[in-house]
């Protein structure tokens, strides 16, 4: 069987994490909420330690605690806290209870490093089916309520106004951002999970004229960083998930450049012709 290769299954793990990450990631990078995708990957810290406590499955866990986290932060919004502070306040508390509990945990061998970094070469043929039943379920839902998202997004009056309500649509947005820190946690970890969902998306940005190009493009991003990072980590011996994120980092760098350069150059062609 193929999918008893390693390589493979990790491979395949990571196309799966990045496809769900990329249309996400797109509305994170166009409603400015990167700091919520930190927040809630933190708060996943605490689902392990609770998994591991109640000998619950560490998906259900994570995927618990992220979702409540996005709950939360969804019903405190507005009611009197600024929202840096807030998700600083709730995302730093979850990661520092999750440690205290997990040093808790006896008569289990924690390998930390892994939640935190990601063991995307341990995805076993259970991790790979939850993993592509969760970017199943995020793609389709974005997909369902793109124009409504992309509405609200842009305007919230001109949402109102079409009978959406932004406040569902942010909610859906936020559980759909918990279900892909779920199933991201084995993929690059807890601290990588908000770069995978920026830096594609980001590196997108310059070069779409629509929504929909944005989000395809950086679909293929994050596909290239994972599997260029997976082969570069596999090649020079460096862990896998950082090396993915790093990889992803040098294409947004390579973007920025080439976008910069391009708007110089139509600049001096504008000036070149405003002169003659």
């Amino acid at each position: 069987m193929i999918l008893d290769d390693f390589l493979v299954r990790a491979a395949l793990a990571g196309v799966g994490v990045a496809l769900a990450a990329a249309p996400l990631g797109c509305f994170v990078v166009w409603r400015r909420m990167a700091f919520f995708g930190d927040a809630t990957a933190h708060a996943a810290i605490l689902g392990v330690a609770l998994s591991l406590v109640l000998s619950t499955s560490i998906f259900a866990g994570v995927l618990v605690v992220s979702l409540l986290m996005a709950l939360i932060v969804s019903l405190l919004n507005g009611k009197g806290y600024a929202m840096d502070t807030l998700l600083g306040v709730m995302a730093h508390s979850a990661l520092a209870f999750g440690l205290v509990a997990v040093s808790f945990v006896s008569g289990i061998r924690i390998d930390l490093m892994a939640y935190l970094f990601g063991d995307i070469l341990a995805v076993g043929k259970v991790d790979l089916a939850i993993i592509w039943g969760g970017a199943a379920l995020v793609v389709a839902l974005m997909g369902w309520r793109w124009s409504r998202l992309l509405t609200s997004t842009l305007n919230t009056d001109l949402a109102h106004a079409s009978g959406i309500d932004p406040r569902r649509e942010q909610l859906i947005l936020t559980l759909s951002l918990a279900v892909v820190v779920a199933v991201a946690l084995k993929v690059v970890g807890v601290l990588l999970i908000a770069a995978l969902l920026l830096i594609p998306a980001a590196a997108a940005r310059p070069f779409s004229r629509t929504p929909e190009a944005m989000a395809l493009l950086a679909a293929a991003i994050g596909t290239a960083s994972t599997l260029g990072g997976l082969q570069a980590a596999y090649w020079f011996d460096t862990p896998t998930g950082p090396t993915i994120v790093s990889l992803a980092a040098t294409l947004f760098a390579l973007s920025s450049l080439a976008a910069h350069l391009r708007l110089k150059a139509s600049r001096a062609l504008a000036s070149a012709g405003g002169r003659h």
